[in-house]
């Protein structure tokens, strides 16, 4: 615990293997209260990974339910185990858990509901060998976000994000995509309902065994991230409305 407030980690892992020992590892368990792996139809031996690490609570889909369907789960069950603080972790080693403090304590000492770890303040992306023209896309995308959400986050991709109770309990996020737009719908949810979003510099490395998606799947993110974000947009002007704004409390 941090402050009074039960922290729980939740893993959305898919052919994580290789990387999950190396990430569980580096968890600061004396803060961390629960982890959560949640096993979107891994082909390789994930699961069993988790087992042999002593991870308790392990959920696996028969069948794959993408990136964002595989959050779904994460936060039901942290939720359901009562957490104060669920903050997602790659498993893929692509980000830190040394950061897991800090960025829970902005949360735990009530100065920020939203925590993302940012790739871009700093040198981290580049310095970790992130592709030019993703680092290109990124900031294009980050920058058209900006004014459309009429907001100033460095960067609205990273998946190193933390969360408090309230945030979850009150964004709709089971009506988001099951897909990667899932990120930038949350954003769009959580900025609609009036919670602020704080940031930390993080870096990042990109090698083999971390996750990424080819040419033609980020072209159709970005897509996807603009239509959410006119969406957005939009709905600031009373133009539009989607479900996705429909919060549960």
């Amino acid at each position: 615990m941090l402050n009074g407030k039960k922290i729980i980690v939740v893993f959305p892992a898919y052919n994580a293997e290789k990387t999950l020992e190396q990430t569980y590892q580096e968890i600061p368990f004396e803060f961390v209260d629960d982890v959560i792996l949640v096993n979107d139809a891994s082909r390789d031996n994930t699961a069993a990974e988790a087992e042999r690490l002593g991870i308790k609570h392990i959920i696996t889909h028969p069948q794959n339910k993408g990136y964002g369907g595989n959050q779904k789960s994460c936060y039901n069950k942290a939720l359901e185990l009562g957490a104060d603080i669920v903050i997602m972790v790659h498993p893929d080693y692509q980000y830190t858990p040394k950061l897991i403090l800090p960025m829970c304590s902005i949360i735990a000492n009530d100065v920020y509901p939203v925590v993302f770890g940012s790739r871009i303040l700093g040198k981290g992306a580049l310095k970790g060998g992130m592709p030019m023209y993703k680092f290109i896309a990124n900031r294009l995308l980050t920058f058209s976000q900006n004014i459309l959400l009429n907001q100033k986050l460095s960067e609205y991709h990273t998946g190193y994000r933390a969360f408090s109770r309230e945030v979850l309990e009150k964004v709709n996020y089971e009506a988001n995509s099951d897909d990667f737009i899932f990120d930038n719908e949350m954003i769009a949810q959580i900025f609609d309902a009036g919670f602020e979003i704080g940031e930390v510099t993080c870096p990042t490395k990109y090698f083999d065994e971390a996750s990424s998606i080819n040419l033609k799947r980020s072209i159709q993110y970005g897509l996807g991230v603009l239509k959410v974000s006119w969406g957005y947009f939009f709905k600031r002007l009373g133009l539009y409305n989607s479900v996705i704004y429909k919060h549960k409390l």
